[in-house]
């Protein structure tokens, strides 16, 4: 995962056992590889509560903490609160509008998932679903790079997105995963209840998520290159939804 300067951390031993003790939000662990028998207890807690941990080498550690004296461990504590799936599927309800979600398949640049939040606060969007796992998180430059849009925007983060995205099928939605080789974008009707599914910038979607996706939509490229950047996709696929909805109104 690229490093984030600005993210929180709780660094040391104690300091880290408290914070999981606590019922702190945590992101992730971080681990020195070769100290992991010295954090029994707060891997076991993070393995209780489903945080993921990540071992780094020390070097990296001491980079990301500024300080040699970590004593082998730091957490990286969210910006902002996380909210459950359903959380923003009332938000929706409560509006009278059909759920409009953003599922970010594998988002790993904090500045795109930024950027993607600030766009769907903007275009009307319910809320964002991310994975636990190999995602950018809520961090202090996801925040700023939101531009305080994350203060009205419902991230919700999930351990399977597979399973989630087969949650909010059962629920009515129809879900749109954005790839190479769909169905053109715009010939889709997003009037209703639907999902949106961005892929990593390298990678795009997972094989999983791409299989359980309703619909495979494409936006075209008439250039050299084969690719937009995630956030731009999103961009462009978040404000044909919003221009649909605003012609029905």
């Amino acid at each position: 995962m690229p490093q984030d300067p600005n993210q929180n951390l709780i660094i040391g031993r104690n300091a880290v056992l408290e914070a999981l003790r606590s019922g702190r939000e945590i992101d992730y662990i971080l681990v020195v590889s070769t100290a992991s028998g010295a954090h029994t207890a707060a891997i076991a807690k993070c393995k209780e509560k489903g945080i993921p941990v990540k071992e780094v080498a020390s070097a990296k550690l001491d980079n990301i903490c500024g300080t040699t004296k970590h004593q082998g461990i730091a957490a990286i504590i969210a910006s902002h609160s996380y909210c459950e799936v359903s959380d923003i599927l009332t938000l929706a309800e409560s509006k009278k509008e059909p759920p409009f979600i953003v599922i970010c398949d594998g988002i790993e640049d904090p500045h795109n998932l930024g950027a993607i939040i600030r766009t769907a606060e903007a275009s009307s969007v319910h809320g964002i679903i991310i994975p636990k796992r190999r995602s950018a998180s809520l961090t202090a430059t996801v925040s700023k790079v939101a531009s305080g849009a994350l203060e009205y925007m419902k991230v919700a983060r999930v351990t399977n997105l597979v399973s989630t995205i087969n949650e909010l099928k059962d629920k009515g939605l129809w879900i749109y995963g954005a790839d190479m080789g769909g169905e053109p974008w715009t010939g889709k009707d997003y009037t209703g209840p639907c999902a949106i599914v961005v892929g990593s910038e390298g990678k795009g979607l997972s094989q999983l998520v791409k299989r359980n996706c309703d619909y495979i939509i494409s936006i075209p490229m008439f250039g050299k290159i084969n690719s937009l950047n995630a956030s731009v996709a999103a961009g462009i696929l978040m404000y044909e939804v919003a221009r649909q909805r605003s012609v029905n109104a």
